[in-house]
């Protein structure tokens, strides 16, 4: 049996500046401070306790084991875990307050004895620079401090501690009515000591704020209406508040196969993940998102975006060199352990389409765009319209020899499609006819190099059999009319070749070595966006039945708190790759959004007005089709300072 919990064991607590995970055996494995980004100061989740890790619970000689029950207070971020043993029920509460730019990041763990007399450990073992250097451990005027170079953890609680074997150990008693907090705050060890705080003052403080925040948005999906508010409130977490930048999951390394190398950092902002995350967040009303990713996108890539990246950090830098944690065995021994990512210095065309997408969505909702977004927006297109041609590394930042990817070609379609309206609103100043001819010049060669006649599907890539799931796109963005005889047939082609029979749909197919299109060894699951790509095309194409069927099955691979990771294995049961994950949870979303819309418009289908589809730039998005019926109208005051 293996030592490591698996991944939908954990749940997320965060302060929209860094995250922590939290296994239902009470122990904090995985925590980055003061950003997303920093050395992880509990790293267990990549190594064992050695490497950093907090667990409180009952004493494991009463038999606590796992939590029995727990759960979110509500629509917020603050975790609530119980555990009933033979002397009695506990319950810890876990949260990290929201916190201004000044404040220090902390950790809040509040223990309340429900019934009996139930014996509790506390054992905080921090190991800094992801689990390599262990702390200096002392008391200072009654507080516990752990410093390691320029790192310092501050532990309040009130009760006593031992240092033991290079942890902050304490063993209490709580009964009924009791509760004990402890608080764990980071500064830099040069700095002042942080300020104490009231614990329960903070909780109040913490509901407050993700109550008011859920409260803000529009969530009009039906029976899905729980799903949906969970999975926005999971990529709120996500976002780096300082900057607006989100990140694509709060870990890294996790693996898409246990055992394997395919485990990549992904705490970095992502062009592609920021933009499909904030349509989600648009069409669930929540705008002041979009506008806090807009000024992050000015200033990331406005200054040079003949040089885009495909990534970037969480307040834009552009520097994020690839390394190797040997140290660290992995999860479940999956090694190389990597920080930083080494795919920052790809070329993906699609990222054009998707950052254009964003802001042609951000109008059709009410936004006033600025005068620099234009220029950027000029400047990305001018840069397409030269480059749309080569070769690129695609979507899923193969490490093999770059290709002419279908879905990167869809994209850069997109990016010109959306001018076009954009112009022909009279909002952006572009030479409209060349932009037209452009747009049909991508479409026509799409049709013509990118689809595959005998078959009756579109293929990965031009002149290659492959399929790539990326295809079920292809409808969504409005490239071609959902009943078009050659979507229909590149949707069940991907279901006979990529998916499971139960819908769960994988990427491509892999060559379990390095000889696939890849280019790396190993397998991986099933990709969770592509399974809500496909409930969006069969929804798209008429198929709505089962469309919901597939759907609610995807809902099923939730862990108990509403959470998903990046990939499944049907086959084990388990949940796969960096956890949670914001594509994952933008597919929910967008996949609840179209489903809720068709299911309540007496048309199931969006309507095309051109006698002939070959151009398609007609055809109303699914993205619109959402934003029509779901999107509030924007606060002009507010947008036009973007």
């Amino acid at each position: 049996m293996s030592r490591y919990p698996r991944i939908e064991q954990y749940g997320l607590i965060g302060d929209m500046q860094t995250a922590a995970l939290v296994c239902d055996d009470g122990g904090i494995d995985w925590l980055c401070l003061p950003r997303f980004d920093s050395p992880a100061v509990f790293t267990s989740l990549l190594g064992t306790e050695r490497h950093g890790s907090w667990r409180v619970g009952p004493d494991p000689t009463i038999g606590g084991g796992v939590t029995t029950k727990r759960g979110y207070r509500g629509d917020s971020l603050v975790l609530e875990s119980e555990w009933y043993t033979p002397a009695g029920t506990v319950r810890v509460t876990d949260f990290m307050p929201p916190r201004g730019r000044a404040s220090a990041p902390q950790v809040i763990r509040i223990v309340d004895g429900l019934s009996g007399d139930v014996p509790m450990v506390s054992t905080v073992r921090p190991r800094m620079e992801y689990g390599r250097v262990s702390p200096w451990i002392h008391q200072e005027g009654g507080r516990m401090v752990a410093e390691a170079g320029p790192e310092a953890l501050w532990l309040d609680a009130p009760t006593q501690h031992i240092v033991t074997d290079g942890a902050m150990v304490s063993a209490f008693n709580v009964t009924a009515g009791d509760s004990v907090a402890f608080v764990l705050s980071r500064t830099q060890s040069h700095a002042a000591p942080p300020e104490t705080s009231d614990p329960e003052t903070a909780l109040t403080t913490t509901l407050s704020f993700w109550r008011e925040w859920t409260a803000q948005g529009s969530y009009e999906v039906g029976r899905y209406h729980d799903a949906v508010v969970r999975s926005v409130l999971t990529s709120k977490a996500l976002t780096y508040g300082p900057s607006g930048g989100i990140v694509a999951a709060p870990t890294t390394s996790l693996p898409e196969e246990p055992g394997g190398a395919r485990n990549w950092d992904y705490r970095y902002t992502w062009l592609r993940d920021s933009s499909t995350t904030l349509a989600a967040l648009l069409g669930t009303g929540h705008l002041q998102e979009a506008q806090a990713w807009t000024r992050w996108l000015l200033r990331a890539v406005a200054g040079d975006p003949e040089n885009l990246q495909i990534m970037y950090g969480i307040t834009g830098e552009r520097d994020l060199p690839e390394r190797e944690l040997p140290w660290l065995p992995g999860y479940e021994d999956s090694s190389p352990v990597r920080v930083g990512n080494g795919a920052t210095d790809q070329l993906q065309l699609d990222v054009y389409g998707e950052v254009i997408e964003t802001l042609y969505l951000s109008g059709q909702s009410g936004f006033a765009p600025c005068r620099y977004t234009s220029i950027l927006h000029r400047r990305l297109v001018e840069q397409l319209a030269e480059r749309w041609q080569e070769p690129d590394e695609g979507i899923w930042e193969i490490r093999g020899p770059r290709r002419h990817f279908v879905h990167s070609k869809v994209m850069a379609w997109v990016a010109v499609d959306r001018t076009v309206r954009l112009a022909e609103a009279g909002a952006l100043d572009v030479d409209l006819c060349a932009l037209k001819k452009l747009r049909e010049a991508i479409h026509h060669e799409v049709c013509t190099r990118g689809f595959d006649p005998a078959r009756n599907t579109f293929t990965q890539s031009y002149g290659s059999p492959e399929l790539d799931a990326s295809l079920l796109v292809i409808p969504r963005v409005g490239f071609l009319p959902p009943k078009d005889p050659r979507v229909m047939g590149t949707v069940d082609a991907i279901r006979r070749e990529l998916a499971t029979p139960d819908g769960f749909v994988r990427r491509y197919l892999t060559a379990g070595d390095s000889t696939g299109v890849d280019g790396l060894a190993g397998d991986e699951g099933t990709f969770l966006l592509c399974s809500f790509w496909l409930v969006d095309a069969l929804a798209l194409i008429g198929r709505l039945d089962e469309a919901h069927a597939l759907f609610d099955r995807l809902l099923t691979v939730r862990n108990n708190l509403g959470l998903l990771a990046e990939e499944y294995d049907p086959l084990a049961g388990r949940q796969l790759g960096n956890f949670p994950q914001a594509f994952s949870h933008m597919g929910l979303i967008r996949s609840a959004l179209l489903l809720h819309q068709l299911a309540s418009s007496s048309a199931q289908e969006p309507k095309c007005h051109l006698p002939c589809p070959s151009s398609a730039s007609d055809v109303q998005s699914a993205n619109e089709l959402v934003l029509s019926a779901e999107a509030p109208a924007a606060d002009a005051t507010i947008l036009t300072r973007a």
